[in-house]
């Protein structure tokens, strides 16, 4: 097991950092080191990119499409059948409660690679358009769509396997040589992807490179390097701005998926007491860190009180602590700072409106990085609680005056990501779902995640889209031929 996630994969090799540094990987739960990580310096991610160049423009990686299908199975199938020392890693690097694994977080994750295997069967990477007379000259027309280049794809820590998966499977679909750089708080995550590539698949050396860091400055090599063609990023708003910033030297394609302030709107003929509880306790699964969740409750303003009522006892019945406990819905946050972040905001709200539930430092546990689930109401729209991504355990509950004000405060924030809607008439409530400036909308609870769904946001959500065949298409390029029809 240790072997799996104690080197970084350069060229093929799972290799130390050249320097011989580490850093510690921490468990959020007992605050504990529980393993040492390479500590790469900017000579190894030059080596990484140099790799990734030299697979690119020398193998047949981008153009073999059989090669990258079976190369997605074999990965695919590795995991697979290294799913529990997977689990119980990924449960204490990132305190994720285990009885959510079987989902996004990791099961059902290794299974969206099928997606993109599933593409590379029908996918047309060239297609003729209708020969047509151009300048008075008579011309075939082929449209072409070619891997983007060396990808650098970097990765935060709320879900990281799931994500290391969602780009490093999308990048190798289409053609693309990638590094890998995931958040120093959860490193093996990506570390393990990297050993079963490198042991368990035939993807060239070069193709798929796995590097970490606790150095920021060393990371953003990634987004400056003349030799990286595109970045992909999961992460804040702020971080997204400054690799953009970074990547605008050298004009380099750049999906970004970033922060959320996602906002559940209930209109007037909607009995709240269907879903307004369930809703609350579902901002507290995995401590809240997720881009997606819905953070804020709009409700009509005549039935706040019912709202806050019917969120607080859902609150009040949360199971969070040992995130080893299947019973427990809710573990820590991943790290020191960002609990005291989330302890910020608490106090943020406690000045600016109510604190219904929770919204203090918690004394439950000796150890561990945890928070308490908080319910605020009574303040203002554009309080600060209501405009920034908390990325804890929080509900916002706010009322509305009616449907224009509801899409004017759900729109009301920099974010773009998602919305959800709820309404008896479902007409009038997908003529909202048709107005909300946001990449998602669920409408009476539909779900919308799924691998054939492009994902991602309006705004300062992001750019660009994960999934879908809009997923591939973000790593490729399109190139117009034209040639004279055959006499």
């Amino acid at each position: 097991m240790a072997a799996l996630n104690e080197r970084m994969l350069i060229d093929g090799e799972l290799a130390a950092a050249a320097g011989g540094r580490t850093f510690a990987n921490l468990n959020p739960a007992t605050e504990e080191v529980i393993g040492q990580v390479p500590e790469a310096e900017v000579t190894d991610l030059e080596r990484a990119i140099h790799a990734a160049r030299r697979a690119f423009d020398t193998t047949d990686w981008s153009t073999n499409v059989e090669l990258r299908s079976r190369c997605l199975v074999q990965l695919r199938d590795a995991l697979r059948e290294n799913v529990e020392t997977l689990r119980s890693l990924y449960v204490a690097e990132t305190g994720c409660p285990v009885g959510q694994t079987p989902g996004v977080a990791l099961d059902a994750a290794i299974g969206y690679l099928d997606h993109y295997i599933g593409l590379l069967a029908g996918y047309e990477f060239e297609h003729p358009i209708p020969t047509k007379t151009i300048m008075g000259m008579p011309a075939n027309r082929v449209i072409r769509r070619e891997a983007v280049g060396v990808v650098a794809a970097i990765t935060p820590w709320n879900y990281p396997f799931y994500l290391n998966i969602c780009k490093v499977s999308a990048a190798l679909a289409a053609g693309c040589t990638i590094v890998l750089k995931p958040a120093p708080d959860t490193p093996w995550s990506a570390l393990v992807l990297g050993a079963l590539a490198a042991e368990h698949t035939d993807i060239p050396p070069g193709v798929l490179n796995v590097v970490t860091t606790s150095d920021n400055e060393v990371a953003q090599v990634l987004a400056t390097h003349p030799e990286v063609d595109a970045v992909t990023l999961t992460g804040s708003t702020a971080t997204g701005r400054k690799v953009m910033a970074a990547a605008s030297g050298t004009v380099k394609r750049v999906t970004l998926e970033l922060g959320g302030k996602s906002a559940a709107v209930f209109l007037d003929d909607f009995p709240l007491e269907l879903v307004a509880g369930p809703l609350a306790g579902a901002v507290c699964i995995h401590a809240g860190q997720g881009c997606t969740q819905l953070t804020r409750l709009l409700v009509p303003r005549a039935r706040l009180d019912e709202a806050v009522d019917l969120a607080a006892a859902a609150m009040g019945q949360v199971q969070w602590g040992d995130p080893t406990d299947p019973a427990n819905v809710m573990g820590p946050v991943i790290n020191a700072a960002q609990r005291d972040r989330i302890l910020g905001y608490y106090e943020s709200a406690a000045k600016d409106g109510r604190v219904v539930v929770g919204g203090k430092p918690t004394d439950r546990f000796e150890r561990g990085y945890f928070v308490e689930p908080t319910l605020i109401t009574d303040v203002d729209p554009g309080a600060t609680v209501a405009q920034e991504e908390i990325f804890g355990p929080a509900l916002v509950v706010l009322p509305h005056d009616g449907d224009d004000d509801a899409v004017r405060i759900a729109d009301g924030t920099m974010y773009g990501l998602s919305t959800a809607v709820f309404g008896v008439d479902q007409e009038r409530a997908m003529g909202l779902a048709r107005r909300f400036r946001t990449g998602t909308v669920s409408v009476n609870g539909a779900q919308w995640f799924d691998v054939e769904s492009p994902f991602g946001g309006y705004k300062q959500s992001g750019l660009g889209r994960e999934w879908g065949t809009e997923g591939l298409e973000d790593f490729l390029e399109v190139k117009t031929i034209s040639f004279p029809p055959a006499r």
